[in-house]
């Protein structure tokens, strides 16, 4: 299994969104031969169409490429400049207008490079390859809609075109995870003979994984074998498998019980590792870290260390955070102090890692002498800090010290997004109806409802509050129906005995 896809490079090593990433090519040949879909290549014997013999200076000057890449707004068009240029005599090669067109594309301007392809495949003179199809193809994809797309797939005449075609159509549907589809697409080539390419399996394994249908990949693998796809690209000297490529199958391995064979993975993966880039190492050691496996956390770690780059706050992170998945806290503490020593500046995210391990141990003391700690050191808490000193100090009944934190948690919310966990909220609405202190109780009521993280149970709460305080309640269905909350019998039934409402305006 050690060769089984094209190298990818991930977005993000820590959550991986997607698992098997674009497909990357070394290829010594100084005319390489270009993928199905992200380059438009130079044909042989590149036809032109030749409206005059003269080339005066004045279009030297003013060359058809510079006319079409000043082409700034959609209302322009590329196919009138086109004509234009022709009908004052200049020449139009297709290699140049594929040069142009990668430019346009790179350059994401869409329309003006679909408008040329669109006047080259109208023009006689001109014989499209089969690359150029897949890039009109492409480009309607991002321009139109996919019927038109489908659309113009389904005139294609030749087979070369077809299947070069199929990889822009096949990456529109696994963008948009239409699993009918792209299932739908590969039967039918598998039907014309044209579905053994590693391009096409790779981005159905990417929709598959994407969609959590684990099993299909492994059956892609198995296809992939019996059509002897991965021995080509094993004999490939121009394809690389790389490290994400092995980490994800170590997921998948890992997501069936086949631990033995996500480890192989995990070693073929380390080797794969690059020697000048971090990037691979954090991601490969969170799935040792799954496995519960310290030594690989730690060989990772140290492999990472050799590096010749900084290491980030998020790389002591994510190893302090595997280092607290195997039970190994005390090495986690090493790599702190290692951190606080060579910081520039303290990043209480990096604190926040131990302070979380401490209270979820049930540390609260420890968790509160290393809070003090930090802020000695020049830490600023932010809302996770508070967030989680809410969690342990309301495990432990210390109410008053959590009623203390989530005001200066939500202190911080015009900052952020952050919203605190639901049931610290609803322990600390708990906590003021046990008091029966009805003051803080509406002031805490106000403040969520401002924040509009508001619930049925908290509701609920108020009202009994309410009644145990015998203070009278605000127009509550009004509240509620503000806040998008069905009112429920059971908070009927407590408005109702709250005696403050009559029934008709609860009705």
């Amino acid at each position: 299994m050690a060769t089984l896809l094209l190298r990818s490079r991930p977005r993000n090593p820590i959550f991986s969104t997607t698992l098997f990433s674009l497909l990357l090519f070394r290829n010594p040949n100084p005319n390489p031969s270009p993928s199905p879909f992200s380059s438009i290549p130079t044909a042989t014997g590149t036809p032109t169409l030749r409206v005059s013999p003269e080339e005066s200076s004045a279009a030297e000057a003013d060359d058809l490429r510079r006319r079409l890449l000043r082409l700034r707004f959609d209302r322009q068009s590329a196919a009138a400049a086109l004509d234009e240029w022709v009908r004052g005599g200049g020449e139009v090669a297709i290699s140049e207008l594929r040069r142009i067109i990668a430019e346009l594309r790179k350059a994401k301007r869409y329309k003006h490079a679909l408008e040329i392809l669109t006047w080259m495949e109208s023009c006689r003179k001109f014989e499209l390859a089969s690359s150029d199809h897949a890039a009109i193809l492409d480009l309607i994809t991002k321009l139109r809609n996919i019927s038109e797309a489908e659309e113009y797939f389904g005139k294609l005449s030749t087979s070369a075109s077809k299947k070069a075609a199929s990889f822009p159509l096949l990456h529109y549907y696994v963008k948009a995870r239409d699993l009918e589809k792209a299932e739908t697409l590969m039967a039918k080539l598998q039907n014309y003979g044209l579905a053994v390419n590693p391009y096409l399996f790779d981005e159905m394994m990417k929709l598959y994984v994407a969609t959590s249908q684990y099993k299909k990949v492994l059956a892609v693998i198995r296809h992939m074998k019996n059509k002897m796809v991965l021995k080509e690209m094993v004999n490939d000297k121009d394809i690389e498998v790389g490290w994400s490529t092995h980490s994800t199958l170590a997921n998948i391995y890992i997501k069936y019980g086949l631990i033995q064979k996500a480890f192989e993975a995990l070693r073929t993966a380390e080797q794969k590792l690059s020697a000048r880039k971090r990037l691979g190492y954090s991601f490969i050691m969170t799935i040792y870290a799954s496995l519960r496996d310290r030594e690989g956390v730690i060989r990772l770690w140290e492999a990472s260390k050799k590096v010749p780059s900084r290491i980030t706050c998020v790389n002591y992170m994510c190893v302090m955070l595997c280092l607290i998945k195997v039970g190994d806290i005390g090495a986690a503490e090493r790599v702190f102090r290692t951190w606080e020593s060579e910081c520039f500046k303290y990043d209480v995210r990096v604190s926040n890692v131990l302070l979380g391990a401490y209270v979820r141990n049930g540390w609260m003391e420890k968790a509160e002498k290393f809070h003090l700690y930090t802020l000695e050191k020049g830490a600023k808490p932010n809302y996770k800090t508070w967030e989680i000193l809410m969690e342990g100090w309301v495990k432990n009944r210390e109410m008053e010290k959590a009623v203390e934190a989530m005001k200066k948690g939500f202190s911080l919310l015009k900052f952020c997004r952050w919203r605190p966990n639901p049931a610290i909220v609803e322990a600390i609405a708990e906590h003021f109806e046990e008091e029966g202190d009805f003051e803080n109780a509406k002031r805490y009521v106000k403040v969520l409802r401002k924040l509009n993280i508001m619930s049925l149970p908290l509701y609920k709460s108020f009202i009994r509050v309410c009644i145990n305080t015998k203070r009278a309640p605000p127009n509550i269905p009004k509240m509620m129906a503000r806040d998008q909350i069905d009112l429920d019998d059971e908070t009927a039934e407590l408005i109702i005995r709250a005696n403050e409402i009559d029934i008709v305006d609860i009705l």
